[in-house]
This record gives structure tokens, sequence and C-alpha cells, in this order.
């Protein structure tokens, strides 16, 4: 308790013992009571400020709390969760807490400080997206990680997006970068940690409209030079059946990876697909060829074995593209620059031809929707110009 004279006022400044719980697990606060007196013994108590606090276990197993800051001067709740994080992370390591080590400055919040938040928002809703994280961790954290965010300008995220575009990224892939620090700082300005304009939000920082609709598809001719390549490689049969199914049921990346052997039907020739972006299951069929083919390839699988590798866990996702993208390079891209997207062959474009394929052999529009599991028409429409009802018969016979 701390007492002092103010105009024959005497007052008297204490923090409250009770400790009182946040919407953070281990974040507390106490509250600060001012107490007046003035001259006539007249007594005033008002709850003026709070004091945060955190409690975690130490590497020794014991309980540690630590006084974090005041809300006076700056300190919120969300930060003293990032700075909880960083302390269980260091202790899950066997290190001393850094918050040990080296008394931080309290209005220092980090870049990283503020992804943690972030992070934690995201596995509540579980909506965390590990391609999100590895792309900050690939590309920001390096660059802005340990920086606190009120010395990050628009300045240093124009030089940052100049260095990624000298790497040679696609424009995407820039904008995916640069449209996520702002995230960041948005997520700042909510938790009232940050109450500045968004650097991001800067005319320096607009990017035009990108034309980076894929539109490479596989002919018949390439799928079967594919076919070929891969038949010339000791783990053929994993490539073979991951492209078959590729072709067969547009699935993307993970949606064929996690596909086990209790999603296949070979009685109606019918394959359960789980859409990660749309967070949904969706119906696929398999050819004859194809289910046959399934049908001898899966003697023996228990239900919950995945179809690609044929194993207990699934198939590594970094080691499949890698694959692939050495032979649709070698087979396909040569002389495109890495940017070009619309242009070049990538995983993605086996489920390109696949919805292609179907709009050539004259597939409704609304039935490709359906296969494709999209949201909406407006995103099948663009296999539209390849159905050969699209108008070409009627322009061929006009004014003759």
């Amino acid at each position: 308790m701390t007492a002092k004279y103010n105009d024959d006022n005497l007052i008297k400044i204490k923090t409250l013992p009770k400790r009182h719980t946040t919407k953070y697990r281990g974040v507390y606060f106490k509250e600060i009571q001012k107490t007046t007196i003035d001259a006539k013994g007249k007594v005033k108590t008002s709850i003026v400020d709070k004091v945060y606090l955190i409690q975690y276990k130490d590497i020794d197993d014991k309980w540690k709390i630590k006084t974090i800051g005041k809300k006076s001067t700056g300190t919120r709740e969300a930060y003293c969760n990032a700075q909880l994080t960083i302390i269980k992370n260091a202790v899950m390591y066997g290190e001393q807490p850094p918050i040990i080590q080296k008394k931080i400055k309290k209005e220092v919040l980090t870049l990283d400080d503020v992804f943690q938040i972030y992070k934690k928002h995201k596995e509540d809703e579980s909506r965390h997206s590990k391609a999100i994280e590895g792309m900050y961790k690939t590309h920001i954290l390096g660059k802005f990680g340990n920086v606190d965010i009120h010395s990050i300008t628009t300045d240093k995220i124009v030089t940052f997006r100049k260095s990624l575009k000298d790497k040679g990224l696609a424009d995407a892939t820039i904008k995916g970068n640069i449209t996520f620090i702002g995230t960041l700082f948005n997520v700042a300005i909510d938790e009232q940690l940050y109450d500045k304009v968004n650097p991001t939000k800067s005319k320096r920082l607009k990017f035009k409209t990108l034309d980076n609709k894929r539109e490479r598809y596989l002919t018949l001719d390439e799928v079967n030079k594919l076919y070929s390549k891969i038949e010339s490689r000791i783990d053929h049969e994993v490539l073979t059946l991951f492209v078959k199914l590729s072709l067969h049921t547009g699935g993307r990346l993970e949606t064929i990876l996690n596909i086990k052997r209790k999603d296949i039907d070979l009685t109606n020739k019918t394959v359960t697909l789980y859409d990660f972006k749309r967070k949904s299951t969706y119906m696929g069929f398999l050819s004859d060829e194809l289910n046959n083919f399934l049908k001898e390839y899966t003697q023996g699988f228990k239900p919950n074995t995945f179809i690609i590798g044929g194993q207990d866990k699934k198939y590594a996702s970094r080691t499949i593209s890698r694959k692939m993208k050495g032979m649709l390079d070698e087979l396909f891209n040569e002389g495109l620059d890495t940017r070009d997207t619309k242009h070049r062959a990538v995983i993605h474009t086996l489920r390109h031809t696949f919805a292609s394929h179907l709009a050539i052999n004259s597939i409704p529009i609304f039935t490709i929707k359906e296969l494709m599991n999209h949201s909406n028409i407006e995103m099948t429409m663009r296999y539209a110009k390849l159905s050969p009802n699209n108008g070409k018969i009627a322009i061929e016979g006009l004014y003759k």
C-alpha cells in the first residue's frame, strides 16, 4: 500500500488480494483500489486500475506467478496470454522461460506474439490452417517475427514484398503473405494492442487484380505420358494410384491422401471424399477399371488403412508433392516461368483435368459442379467453354 497527501486529502493506493480470472486460462488480474480520506474524515473508495498476472509451472514443475503489468500502462489480457504461451513453450523444451532470463519490456509486442494469439483463436474455432502457419514460418517469421509491431511500417512491408518478388515467388503467394501480415495487425487492433492504422492498408501495397485462374489441363496424350513416366519409377504403384484417384474423382491433394479403405464401396463403385476446403464430405464415383484396380490393391487392408501408401499413417503430403512436381516439371513445364500459374502443370492440374474432360465429354455443368463439390455454379462455369455444345456448332452454321 502507498499513501500520500493531496490538497489535505489522504490518498491510499492498494492492490486487493483477490485474483480474478480472465477468458484466458492462466491469466489473472487484481484490482487496484484508491481510498481518499478528506479533512473531515469522509472516506471514498474506488477501483482505479488492474494489474495482470500469469500463472505457470516452471521446469521443476513448480507453480510460479509473474506480474506482467498494469492496464493503465497498456497491458492487456491478450498480451499476457501471448507471454504465457512463450513461457509454456520454453518450459516444454526444458528451457528457462525468457520472461525470467531477461525482463521483457511491457510495451513491446512482437508480431510473433500476435501470431500466437491468432493461432490460439483459430484453434479454439477448429479453423487453424497448417498451410497458413507454414507460409508464416517460411517467409514472415524470420523477417518480422521478433520485431515490435509498432516499428513495422508500410515502408518495411513494401521492402519485404520486393524481397519476395526478387526470390521469384508467384504474385498470388506474395499477396498471401502481405494479406496475412494485415490479418495479424487486425488481430492486434481487435485485441486493443495496436491503436494505429493497419500499415498494410496503404495504397502502395494495393495489388492489381490477379489473373491466376489455372487454365492448364492435361490432354489424353499428356495423361498417358504421365503414366508412362510413373511406370519407370520404383515407387510407381503409389504414384499411379494417386494419379488415378485424382483424375477419376477430382479430389485435391489432401482429399486423396486421406482416403481410407472404409471410404471405398467396391460394390457400388463409389468413394466418400472429404473436402478440407469446405469442411464437408461428398461422393465420388469409380470407373470399372479403377474399381477393379482397387479391389486387388486393397486386399487385406483394414478399414482405417490409408489407400495411398497402404499404412495406418497418412502418406506425407510434402513427399508426394515433391515427387509429382519433379515429373510434371520435366514433362510439361520446361521453359515456363515459375510464376506462370496459368500454364504450368502442378498437382492441382489433375483436379482441373478431371473437370475439363467432363466438360469435353458433354457432361452437364450442374453435374460437374456436384462432382467437384463446388460451393457455387460460378466456380464451375469456367469449364463450360470446353463443352462441344458451347455454341461452336451454332457459330459454324451462322449466315449459311
